[in-house]
């Protein structure tokens, strides 16, 4: 009997220490502060030409910084300059066609058509005279067949041209067609559209930096026939600095827009920097196999991307980073 009791004692002993350690480690699990791992995002761009051509200059090399804006390199722009006069003559053309339709035809355009439309009257009556005099000789058999077809040949050419006169002259009163107008304004757009594209191409022959980085490869050299599109500089993106990282389904209440978190890197463990959280993946994901976590690689995990608010130059892509949450 009194070893039941013992054993019953004893049990009781250790289900309230297993109850006291259990306490105790939820809270010390409770009390340490969420901890991530992950990368400084990789962030490139390879940078080229819009138009093709041959490459005059090159302003920098490989493992210098550049500015938004920085020029880097330019286009041999003769063709486009050439181009673009072109263009601007094609313009002023298609305009003073356009407005020249529009004013219409001046006085002395008319009274010169009303001149010809009467010269056309005179040498219509004339021919339409001797017709008539064939006629009537050809009557009294005194002409032949030939010179009276020949009459009739000359009448009816005057015809024509006294009515082609009057149609003239008739256009000329009533200026020209709305749709003729019509037709010289869309040249015209289609000009001025045509010079827009000389002036980007024009402007497309200096490769600008898009954001603040720093050169990684320097591809091609001056001299180089370019095609469009073709690599000139790999860049590498140094501004903002991103940090990937990954959490489980179970703290992702932790990881909400705005919430601060330290970064620690292995050349400075003892000095952190900082970041916000900036995006949270909607979509589960398994764990990469760059991450080291002390979780398994095959949990469904949500990425994370923290924007690094003080960074500095020691603060390199791919680097791997511990993140700390100072909230837990």
């Amino acid at each position: 009997m009194n070893k039941k009791k013992i054993a019953v004692v004893g049990a009781l002993i250790v289900l309230i220490a297993a109850a006291a350690y259990g306490f105790w480690y939820h809270q010390q699990q409770q009390d340490k502060p969420l901890t991530l791992y992950g990368n400084v995002d990789i962030r490139t761009v390879n940078l080229s030409f819009r138009v093709a051509g041959r490459l005059a200059t090159l302003a920098v090399d490989e493992g210098d910084s550049v500015e938004p804006g920085q020029v880097l390199g330019k286009l041999d722009d003769a063709p486009y300059l050439n181009a673009l006069q072109q263009a601007q003559a094609n313009v002023s053309s298609a305009k003073a066609k356009l407005a020249l339709l529009q004013a219409g035809y001046r006085d002395e355009e008319i009274a010169q058509v009303r001149s010809e439309v009467a010269q056309r009257v005179s040498a219509f009556n004339y021919a339409d005279s001797f017709f008539q005099r064939q006629q009537g000789l050809w009557a009294k058999k005194a002409t032949s067949a030939d010179a009276l077809e020949d009459a009739r040949t000359l009448r009816n050419q005057a015809q024509a041209n006294l009515q082609a006169a009057k149609d003239k002259l008739s256009q000329y009163l009533s200026g020209n067609r709305p749709q003729e107008i019509e037709e010289a304004k869309a040249n015209l757009a289609q000009t001025e559209a045509a010079l827009a594209q000389a002036k980007l191409d024009l402007q497309d022959t200096a490769l600008l930096s898009p954001a603040v980085g720093r050169v990684m490869t320097r591809a091609v050299e001056p001299g180089t026939m370019l095609s469009a599109g073709g690599t000139v500089f790999t860049l590498s993106l140094t501004r903002p600095v991103w940090v990937r990282a990954y959490i489980n389904e179970v703290s992702l209440g932790n990881a909400q827009p705005g919430t601060e978190v330290q970064i620690f890197t292995d050349s400075r463990p003892g000095k952190p920097y900082h970041g916000k959280i900036g995006f949270v993946s909607p979509t589960a994901e398994f764990t990469p196999k760059t991450v080291e976590t002390p979780d398994l690689r095959t949990d469904l995990v949500y990425r994370l991307r923290i924007i690094v608010t003080d960074a500095d130059d020691a603060l390199r892509q791919g680097m791997p980073v511990t993140v700390h949450f100072t909230q837990p």
